[in-house]
């Protein structure tokens, strides 16, 4: 599979890399940040969704520099994730197009997260913005409901990869253990048949678990990793998911 490589982490081989989320306003942003850039996270997502200033562009940009000069070479991951797949906060489509522009142009951001049902001008405008500015894509999907099946969830990380994609994302909710078979199972095939991009999948919930640490055998290149607040269910805190990383890394 292919790696990307954002300043000096290489994503897609060796063991799953490590997100830890942002959650909050400025200072809780800030104060995580500080938290985390001595640790073993391996890259930091601004959950800008979770921020009250969020349609304060001006702000973002002020808060961005600061969290760039606070994680130093830690790549960001920047994220507006909308409340119909389980964000905090809801912008129309415009706004949200504007946002990522502003962070894209502002060169703070490594990576910024775009959600692939999103209106498709809008998708495709904004992945041709980022290879002009040399941010790395992140087309992402998340159903909070259910897990597709094993043939929807490979056919939409495929459409991810071809859409252009750095990085192609899903993240399912089981009801059933059989569930995360299923995503691990897509997984597989990815990695072994559809190797355009790396992959990120997960299984949340206590019962996805195991899809969370088992990326290196199944092929899923990031994890992410709780330091003070998780963004999704299921996710372990920093220094316990890597201890297992660790521990499982061959």
């Amino acid at each position: 599979m292919k790696t990307v490589k954002i300043r000096n982490l290489l994503i897609g081989e060796g063991r799953p890399k490590i997100c830890v989320p942002l959650m909050g306003d400025r200072e809780a942003v800030l104060r995580t940040a500080e938290g985390i850039k001595n640790g073993h996270a391996d890259l930091a997502e601004w959950r800008m969704d979770t921020d009250p200033d969020v349609k304060d562009e001006k702000a973002v940009i002020r808060t961005a520099k600061k969290l760039r000069e606070t994680l130093g070479e830690l790549p960001i991951l920047f994220t507006f994730r909308s409340r119909e797949e389980g964000g905090s906060a809801e912008l129309t489509e415009e706004r949200y197009q504007s946002l990522n522009e502003s962070v894209i142009c502002s060169g703070l951001a490594d990576l910024v997260d775009i959600e692939f049902f999103k209106d498709r001008q809008v998708v495709d405008d904004l992945i041709f913005m980022a290879r002009k500015k040399n941010v790395r894509t992140v087309l992402s999907s998340h159903d909070f409901q259910k897990t597709p099946s094993e043939e929807e969830i490979v056919n939409r990380l495929c459409a991810m990869q071809k859409a252009g994609a750095d990085l192609a994302k899903i993240a399912v909710m089981p009801q059933s253990e059989e569930d995360v078979v299923r995503l691990l199972n897509a997984t597989w095939k990815m990695k072994t048949q559809h190797q355009d991009t790396p992959v990120i999948t997960m299984s949340m919930g206590a019962t996805g678990v195991p899809s969370r640490i088992c990326g290196e055998l199944f092929g899923s290149a990031v994890t992410f990793a709780a330091f003070e607040k998780a963004s999704a269910p299921g996710q372990l805190q920093l220094e316990e998911a890597y201890e297992i990383l660790e521990k499982l890394h061959v």
